[in-house]
């Protein structure tokens, strides 16, 4: 595992309950029920002052959600940096996953298997890894992308629209998220055209 040793002091419930959801603290690192010893940075999921009864939610940078009464002393509590404090064992994000999702014009087997091992060889062939595939045909059309507010009046202009993307492939829009309080609105693709007259 990738830890460094960091300096920091245990907080006390009412200690807690004055930070903001940008204080970074340290909580148990555990993965999927995994208990690790050792510990990992996190912030609340709310300010400290919106929690009742003494119990804590923090979320991990790795993505995972713990509770915690930090005045019961078989937990490990939540801890924050500090020099005056004591040493523990942090663990550190070594790299980053992604989901993919490629389009591969033609998608013939020989292609993605040349996307395969050029990225193996960019990165490293024990570090790149296959943990599913799915291959989905797509169609060679495109379609506008629109953001409009999700509770909108109904037989308004579209003045209030905000042009997302342009162009965009139907099967990537299932990958992007609207903003809050705003809907997708997919089109079928038109091209602009310029009708100014010139000289």
């Amino acid at each position: 595992m990738n830890t460094e040793k960091v300096t920091a002091r245990r907080l006390t419930a009412e200690e807690i309950s004055e930070l903001s959801l940008q204080d970074g603290i340290f909580v148990s690192a555990e993965m999927d029920g995994l208990p690790l010893d050792c510990y990992a940075p996190a912030f609340l999921t709310r300010p400290g002052k919106n929690f009742e009864g003494g119990s804590f939610t923090a979320r991990t940078i790795f993505g995972e959600e713990i509770h915690v009464l930090p005045d019961n002393v078989e937990e490990r509590g939540i801890w924050m940096a500090d020099e005056a404090g004591e040493e523990i064992e942090v663990l550190q994000s070594a790299g980053v996953l992604l989901n993919l999702a490629l389009f591969v014009p033609d998608g013939k087997k020989e292609s993605l298997e040349s996307l395969y091992s050029a990225a193996r060889d960019a990165f490293g062939a024990g570090i790149v890894q296959r943990w599913s595939e799915e291959t989905v045909a797509v169609p060679d059309v495109k379609v506008d992308l629109y953001e409009e507010p999700a509770r909108g009046r109904k037989n308004t202009n579209s003045q209030n629209r905000d042009r997302r993307a342009l162009d965009i492939y139907p099967t990537r829009v299932r990958f992007l998220e609207p903003s809050d309080g705003w809907k997708f609105v997919v089109e079928p693709h038109k091209e602009i055209v310029d009708d100014t007259p010139t000289i």
